[in-house]
């Protein structure tokens, strides 16, 4: 177990009717999961397992919320636990300690808090067009970024050229895709940062 000081700032900031929430469920936290961990993720406390997120807490106004990973939808976006604005509020401590352990078996077993069900699937990898891979082979440089592309980038140069819709509109882009793909751009380069 290892406690952050960020987490401690974290609380010392909170208003005065948050305070003893956040410490609260800091303490059944780790009585919960004694090998957890104490992270600030999101500008909000974060309690980790084997690295891997398994719960967070945070301090509004007027309310505080708490949600662990995987565990269902959170109410109004505001953590599976509602608005908890005093310790009354407080769900029933056996039953939280139970859905901690749970995210940690899951971690253990999956190597992630979220239940199987949730998790994304990768999309298969699209098939480059036969005009687009000709003009790729006689460019090198251009080649070579698109295979070190992660394939949610390759696939976006891909779709672009598939999607065209006449040849003229295809062969523009496949001479804009060969030259930026050749100056390492991604396809929506121009946007990044923004």
């Amino acid at each position: 177990m290892s406690r952050d000081p960020r987490v401690d700032d974290y609380i010392a900031r909170a208003a005065p009717f948050a305070r003893p929430i956040l410490e609260h469920l800091r303490e059944l936290v780790h009585k919960a999961i004694p090998d957890a961990d104490e992270a600030i993720k999101w500008g909000m406390p974060h309690f980790t397992f084997k690295g891997k997120n398994v719960a967070g807490m945070a301090a509004f106004k007027a309310h505080c919320s708490f949600g662990i990973h995987g565990d269902g939808n959170a109410v109004e976006g505001i953590g599976q636990f509602g608005r908890i604005a005093s310790l009354d509020d407080f769900p029933d401590t056996d039953a939280l300690r139970s859905r901690l352990s749970e995210a940690c078996k899951r971690i253990e077993n999956t190597g992630t808090a979220l239940k199987r069900s949730k998790l994304r699937v990768a999309k298969p990898e699209l098939p480059v067009p036969a005009d687009f891979a000709q003009a790729l082979a006689g460019n090198p440089a251009a080649k070579a970024t698109l295979e070190g592309f992660a394939p949610s980038h390759r696939r976006e140069y891909v779709e672009w050229i598939a999607d065209a819709k006449r040849e003229e509109t295809r062969a523009r882009r496949i001479a804009q895709a060969i030259e930026w793909l050749a100056e390492g751009k991604r396809r929506n380069w121009k946007y990044e940062g923004c």
